[in-house]
């Protein structure tokens, strides 16, 4: 509780006549407080830069890439397959960037034709076709002060190319239907899972504007070249899962983790997010089994067999839970329950409590 008092005065002020005294309940900003730092806990615990998760030194260069980046005001590309997370690093781009306060919009380029993609980009004029009633902006308007990400970059027309490099050398162009040029001040982040130079070959790019946009490029590893981070990955999926369905799922099973780990992962990032959501509709709660994943998945034979205390920390945490963790904890300080805490982010009674709870002999932990 916050408690305020005032004084109250007769007319003159000179003699006291009363007290009035507010109590305000403030526990929820108590509670709020603590759930901020939990959460920051937790970013700096589990690898996460502005929405990308990963330790690996792969991903670290990635991380150091988009600090630089957004202190540029030169155009990025973003280069990788489907699914390693474009549009999540464009976004980091813009947040750490100083237009973190102006507009950050984004196009598929892919997803429009080719008359619909010129609208889109630079906007129409009134009656600048048949249904054009009124005027209207395009994106890159509506991205002026701010950052304009253009995914799949490599499907744009080479008409619209023509027009997207003159917009990048001279910072003005016109509406479509209209002769008034326009100008703007937009920072242009784009994407592609194709291979530019070959499109350039093949006459399908234009190589003046690949080097207008090639400036900083950034190239996202596939999930199959860092999958040490798929642990993390795991655990960030998992959590928003049980948030959203309730269920208490604790992690997967050591022959399920085996799969998930030696897997190829043609999809990348977003592959193994469906294939979460797709377990979390099969699971009951508790463990994930080799038969709660994606058929695709659980019938991918694995040639390695680890036993539990085999694997890396990240790894085991998923295998069974809060005692895996615990013993692993253990193992790695010796049997020093302070140490063994410190690790876990949790209190020396809180470590002897769940030594009891899960009936843990430390003589059998060390002696493994």
């Amino acid at each position: 509780m916050l408690k305020n008092a005032s004084i109250l005065w007769n007319e003159t002020r000179t003699e006291p006549v009363g007290v009035v005294e507010t109590l305000t309940d403030i526990s929820e900003l108590t509670l709020l407080d603590e759930k901020i730092h939990i959460l920051a806990r937790q970013y700096d615990r589990e690898g996460e830069f502005q929405g990308l998760i990963g330790r690996s030194p792969e991903m670290e260069k990635v991380f150091e890439m988009i600090r630089k980046a957004a202190l540029s005001k030169a155009p990025v590309i973003i280069l990788g397959e489907s699914g390693t997370g474009k549009e999540l690093v464009a976004n980091a781009i813009h947040m750490c960037g100083e237009r973190k306060n102006g507009p950050f919009i984004k196009l598929n380029c892919a997803a429009l034709n080719e008359a619909v993609l010129e609208s889109e980009l630079f906007g129409r004029a009134r009656g600048a076709f048949t249904g054009a009633h009124m005027s209207r902006i395009g994106r890159f308007e509506a991205a002026d002060h701010g950052d304009f990400f253009l995914d799949e970059i490599g499907d744009i027309p080479m008409s619209v190319q023509t027009k997207l490099l003159r917009v990048l050398e001279s910072g003005q162009f016109e509406r479509v239907g209209d002769i008034s040029p326009v100008r703007v001040d937009v920072r242009i982040i784009t994407a592609t899972n194709k291979d530019l130079e070959s499109l350039i070959d093949n006459n399908q790019f234009r190589q003046d504007l690949f080097f207008r946009i090639n400036v900083i490029p950034i190239h996202l590893p596939p999930l199959r070249d860092r999958k040490q981070d798929i642990p993390l990955l795991l655990d960030s999926f998992i959590r928003n899962l049980n948030i959203k369905t309730g269920k208490g799922v604790t992690g997967l099973s050591h022959e399920a983790m085996e799969v998930v780990m030696d897997y190829s992962w043609p999809g990348n990032v977003r592959e193994l997010k469906n294939a979460m959501e797709y377990s979390f509709v099969t699971v009951e709660g508790g463990v994930i089994q080799l038969e709660h994943l994606p058929k695709k998945i659980s019938s991918f034979k694995t040639s390695r067999h680890y036993h539990p205390l085999e694997l890396g920390s990240a790894e085991l945490q998923f295998l069974s839970g809060e005692k895996a963790r615990l013993i692993h904890a253990l193992e790695q300080t010796r049997g020093n329950q302070t140490k063994a805490a410190e690790l876990l982010n949790i209190n020396r009674v809180t470590v002897w409590n769940r030594m009891k709870k899960y009936g843990i002999d430390l003589k059998k932990v060390l002696s493994v």
